[in-house]
C-alpha cells in the first residue's frame, strides 16, 4: 500500500484540480495534487513539499479528510487528503498535462483518476461553500 497525499486546494470559490500527462500512470486522468509520502517526512510536509515541486504554489491546510484505501488492477494506495487554501504562487505544470480552477457544481464532470472518487464525494458532502470558505 503506498501512502499518497492530495490537496484540495480552493481559491476565490474555486478548487484546484489537475490532469495526468500522457506518460503517468492513469495518463489524461483528473485528480486532487498530491503525491508520494517520502521516508521521515509527515503528510502534511509532503504535501507541501509537492503542491510546491509539481505546481510552484504554496498552500495552508485546513483540515484534514479521511483517507481513503484504493486497489487498482497492479497497485494499491491509501490516499489521505486534505483541504487547503492557496496561498501564494501561479500555477507552473512540471508533471501534468493541464489544471483547471473549477465551482463545485463543475467538479463531477470530470474523467476522475479512481481513487480520487470517493475524495471528491466526501469533500462535497462537507458543503464548504455554506461554511464560507469556498
Amino acid at each position: 500500500m503506498i501512502n499518497v497525499t492530495c490537496g484540495i486546494i480552493l481559491k476565490n470559490g474555486s478548487v484546484l484540480v489537475t490532469q495526468r500527462s500522457e506518460k503517468m500512470q492513469l495518463a489524461l486522468k483528473w485528480e486532487f495534487p498530491g503525491g508520494k509520502i517520502e521516508a521521515n517526512e509527515t503528510e502534511e510536509q509532503c504535501l507541501h513539499r509537492e503542491l510546491k515541486e509539481e505546481l510552484g504554489i504554496e498552500i495552508k491546510i485546513l483540515e484534514k479528510l479521511e483517507s481513503k484505501p484504493f486497489n487498482y488492477e497492479t497497485f494499491s494506495i491509501n490516499l489521505i487528503p486534505f483541504v487547503a487554501n492557496h496561498l501564494s504562487g501561479e500555477i507552473m505544470l512540471h508533471e501534468h498535462k493541464d489544471f483547471k480552477w473549477l465551482t463545485r457544481d463543475e467538479l463531477t464532470a470530470l474523467d476522475w483518476a479512481s481513487a480520487d472518487v470517493p475524495v471528491l464525494e466526501s469533500f462535497l458532502k462537507l458543503n464548504y461553500v455554506t461554511r464560507g470558505t469556498l
